[in-house]
């Protein structure tokens, strides 16, 4: 696939300021110390684009650009019919510094192709061959088109800094609270943890990945990222409903040492809140990462989702970030206070608040 170049605007240094407690500010002092000595990597994101997921993922896209700070590659895999209006958008960008993109069709191993391709949602299952495609890449962040980044991208990569020897990988749990959980009520196969985990927002070492041999009750015998996947399949294909996700879930019930889990803000859905708010750190510090599934982004039916993905996605690059954008949010947002999210609407903008704080803080800092 051929290296396409997209200009994006500079970025500069400067530690996160963080007034949320001695815990935030250690956290922040940690992420800051990892940037600082490396200063010159760049930052792989992966997202899968399928249907009509085009304008869903430059939104995704355009989020992900507004905050971050060190140098970006976006790894898009598409079907074919979308990679014209891919590139013709993300040519238009107008920036003025460098991130990289890269185009690739949807592959599947020849002999499954069909199989895996029809795996819950059209093309999601491509995720689970990122290691193997990749394979110059060390690490990556994968993201579902749905996601939208509150705070730099930087931040979320710095968490590859806290794995320990055995950790390959970082998601966040399925579920706050057990009452309203899907896995431990329902599933017919094993999962990690009490709850499950979420495969929306999954960072990854895949040069540990790669190596690994990995447990499973299929066999006596450890197998490594590409021999497990397709038995697994075969296994539990009749007893899994969310696809690939109740793969990695199978995969890490069996291997736990070898997943790090972080908070619910670095993923954070409706279920958070249409139950009533059950995500602690969200309502502390605000939310990091937003995940709209469900279609969320695109009906009535959750108005605070929508009402942040529609800012991004109407937001003019180079226009000012607080009266283009935050203002007109909150505004937005204030609407929605009949809903069980409107009702903690605030903890939609806090994170976006400082976000665009600190960005201007660090434009000011680098003239």
């Amino acid at each position: 696939c051929k290296n396409l170049s997209v200009s994006f605007w500079n970025s500069y240094w400067m530690l996160p300021s963080d007034v949320c407690g001695v815990n935030c500010f250690w956290e922040a002092a940690f992420r800051y110390d990892y940037m600082k000595t490396h200063p010159s990597e760049k930052m792989h994101l992966a997202v899968v684009a399928c249907g009509e997921r085009l304008e869903e993922t430059v939104t995704m896209l355009r989020s992900a650009i507004i905050f971050s700070i060190k140098p970006l590659h976006f790894h898009i895999f598409a079907e074919d019919q979308l990679h014209e209006s891919f590139k013709d958008i993300l040519d238009e960008f107008p920036y003025e510094g460098k991130v990289n993109y890269t185009l690739y069709p949807i592959t599947f191993p020849s002999e499954s192709a069909a199989e895996w391709k029809k795996l819950f949602k059209p093309c999601a299952s491509q995720r689970l061959f990122l290691p193997l495609i990749l394979k110059n890449v060390d690490s990556l962040l994968y993201v579902d088109t749905d996601i939208l980044f509150l705070r730099p991208v930087d931040d979320i990569w710095s968490f590859l800094g806290k794995f320990n020897s055995t950790q390959i990988a970082a998601m966040a749990p399925e579920h706050e609270e057990p009452r309203i959980g899907w896995y431990n009520r329902f599933a017919r196969h094993p999962y990690y943890g009490v709850t499950g985990i979420n495969s929306g927002v999954m960072l990854m070492n895949m040069t540990r990945i790669r190596r690994k041999y990995f447990k499973n009750d299929m066999t006596p015998v450890r197998l490594q990222w590409g021999e497990i996947l397709m038995p697994l399949l075969k296994k539990y294909k009749l007893n899994i409903t969310w696809g690939d996700q109740d793969l990695l879930n199978i995969m890490f019930f069996h291997n736990p040492e070898s997943l790090y889990v972080f908070p619910c803000q670095w993923n954070y859905r409706p279920d958070h809140c249409i139950y009533g708010s059950n995500c602690r750190a969200a309502e502390e510090e605000g939310i990091f990462i937003l995940h709209g599934n469900r279609g969320v982004y695109h009906d009535d039916k959750q108005p605070t989702f929508r009402a942040v993905y529609e800012a991004i996605k109407n937001y003019s690059f180079g226009d000012d970030l607080v009266h283009s954008l935050l203002q007109p949010l909150e505004q937005e947002l204030q609407k929605t206070t009949h809903t069980y999210c409107g009702r903690v609407y605030k903890v939609f903008i806090k994170q976006l608040t400082k976000s665009i704080r600190d960005l201007y803080a660090r434009r000011s800092k680098g003239r």
